[in-house]
């Protein structure tokens, strides 16, 4: 196996050792029997795994949250295969280098010789560069696997990632991570056996749970906690009260530029359309908690009150926008239940999407029908010349008629009869449909009398 930046050691002085390397390296599975948590592409007899076993590997893209195996897998590959391996990293390549190497993978085909080359973050690499796979992708020179942990319908050119399958590793599950940290606490080789630490199951399960399913964070967070342990000599011991204060704040995972933050203001929508307070008020927290732009949340809050609630609560919108107030007014951390307030109230208020319909149903008919004139009644005439060409003769004075209600028609005549808002039976709006019906009867049944122009 070789990669395009080997690490040469610097040499050291005599009797001097290299520190250990980090128990999350030190402790990489060696196997594909020992990647925890990816049963469901790496089991006996699945696709992937037997592409592996077979050395019939074809392009890949690898997906999936941090510390889930991907680069781990990607050296497990390297072993496995009889064709010549190149490491790529997208933060320190360039395109020469690609091209460098690109060239040589066509030389190697013709000499009958496979290449892999394993692209690390590959979605940090720009259209150019990943354009400079694409050829010898097409022409088999090369098999592709790229490491990302953002999304690659987004990330990955369409071209590329249209040659590559994409197979999705999952966040591992608690009893996962605890397997993890079992071995590395077992291991007298490679993790911290020798030292024969004690670990209360409490605490285990309280690294398991902070590491939220990444096992690279759980391994270096177990390294921490062994070597904070007060104990002079002997074992150490970690307990959960020592996790804690090691610990202090768990250090939530997000990107407030990728998926996660999609995914989690998706999850707060939906639980207040859903009318769950409860998972509401958790989906706000655990953006705050992990360092996302407030005002993006209330500006979240605001069109909910309209999209969601509309005027089911017209209260909802008032409230939404109280907390954007309270926000700017005192700001961040004195505002986050101002938020959670305006969260809470929108997921227990009734819902409407009847205004949101409406807009949508008014903006088709603006956008894709012929734009029809001003009817003339409608118009105002500040001028001699207008008034002479009719505009505003016809018009009818709401307030000279009874109950303020004239049987005039407002929209252009080819649109006559369409009805954009449709109340629902929920909420206020239960009295907005009432009143609507009661106007659509008066004027049913009243001819139109004479008009005063304004």
């Amino acid at each position: 196996m070789s990669g395009l930046f080997d690490e040469v050691d610097a040499a050291l002085p005599d009797g001097v050792t290299p520190p250990p390397a980090p128990l999350a390296e030190r402790m990489r599975p060696r196997t594909l029997d020992e990647i925890e948590g990816q049963e469901a592409l790496l089991a006996p007899g699945r696709p992937l795994r037997e592409a592996i076993r077979r050395d019939a590997l074809q392009s890949v893209i690898l997906w999936g949250p941090p510390g889930t195996g991907k680069t781990t897998l990607a050296r497990l590959i390297a072993d496995a295969t009889s064709a010549h391996y190149v490491a790529f990293s997208a933060v320190l390549s360039g395109i020469k280098d690609i091209k460098d190497v690109m060239a040589q993978a066509e030389q190697r085909r013709r000499g009958g010789r496979r290449t892999i080359v394993f692209v690390d973050e590959i979605h940090r690499f720009n259209k150019a560069q990943q354009d400079a796979f694409l050829p010898r992708v097409e022409a088999g020179d090369i098999v592709l696997i790229g490491a990302t942990t953002e999304n690659p319908s987004f990330e990955v050119n369409a071209a590329l990632l249209s040659r590559s399958k994409v197979f999705i590793l999952q966040p591992l599950d608690e009893a996962a991570v605890t397997r993890i940290l079992r071995r590395a606490l077992a291991d007298t080789e490679r993790g911290l056996g020798a030292q024969a630490p004690e670990v209360s199951e409490d605490a285990l399960g309280a690294l398991a749970r902070v590491a939220d399913g990444d096992a690279r964070k759980a391994l270096n967070l177990l390294q921490l906690v062994v070597a904070a342990s007060p104990q002079p000599v002997g074992r150490p011991k970690v307990d959960l009260a020592l996790v804690q204060e090691t610990l202090q704040k768990k250090t939530l995972r997000y990107d407030k530029n990728g998926e996660e933050h999609f995914n989690l203001m998706s999850a707060l929508h939906k639980s207040m359309r859903n009318s769950d307070p409860d998972a509401a008020v958790y989906w706000l927290a655990r953006m705050l908690e992990a360092g996302e732009d407030p005002m993006y949340i209330a500006r979240r809050l605001v069109r909910f009150a309209s999209e969601d609630v509309g005027n089911a609560d017209p209260q909802a919108l008032l409230v939404a926008m109280a907390a954007r107030d309270a926000l700017q007014f005192i700001g961040l951390p004195e505002s986050n239940t101002a938020l959670a307030q305006s969260a809470i109230y929108l997921a227990t208020a009734p819902k409407s999407n009847a205004v949101y319909a409406a807009y949508g149903a008014a903006a088709e008919a603006a956008t894709k029908d012929a734009a029809e004139p001003v009817p003339l009644h409608l118009r105002n005439a500040p001028t001699a010349l207008m008034k002479s060409l009719d505009y505003g003769r016809g018009y009818q004075y709401a307030h000279d008629q009874p109950d303020a209600v004239a049987a005039m028609d407002c929209l252009p005549e080819r649109l006559q009869g369409r009805s954009f808002y449709q109340p629902t039976e929920r909420g206020f709006e239960k009295e907005i449909k009432r009143r609507l019906d009661g106007w659509k009867d008066i004027k049913s049944r009243r001819q139109p009398p004479g008009s005063r122009e304004r």
